[in-house]
C-alpha cells in the first residue's frame, strides 16, 4: 500500500482534497460562514480541485484494480476519505 501511494495518481487526489478542505477552512476564517451573493475565487477553487480529482481516482483504479487489487482498495477508501472530508463542510454549512 505505501509503495502504491508513492503513485502520482494515487497521492494527487488526497492532496487536491487537503487542499480544498484548506480552501474552505480559510474562506471561512476570512469571510465567515455567511452565504455571498455571488460565488467567489474560493468556491470556483474548490469546484476545480474536486471535479479534477475524477479522471485522476478513475484512472488510478483501470490502472491499479486489475493488477493490485489488495493495494489498491485502501489507496482508493483513503482517496475517498479525504474527498468525503473536503465535502462535509460545504454539505454542512449549505454553502
Amino acid at each position: 500500500v505505501i509503495a502504491l501511494l508513492k503513485q502520482p495518481s494515487a497521492f494527487l487526489p488526497v492532496a487536491m482534497s487537503f487542499a480544498a478542505l484548506a480552501i474552505v477552512f480559510v474562506h471561512i476564517i476570512m469571510s465567515g460562514v455567511a452565504r455571498q451573493v455571488d460565488e467567489g475565487t474560493a468556491a470556483h477553487l474548490w469546484q476545480l480541485l474536486m471535479a479534477a480529482q475524477i479522471p485522476i481516482v478513475a484512472f488510478f483504479g483501470i490502472r491499479w484494480l486489475p493488477q493490485s487489487p489488495r493495494s489498491a482498495l485502501p489507496v482508493l477508501a483513503l482517496q475517498a476519505v479525504a474527498a468525503l472530508a473536503a465535502l462535509a463542510p460545504v454539505y454542512l454549512l449549505n454553502w
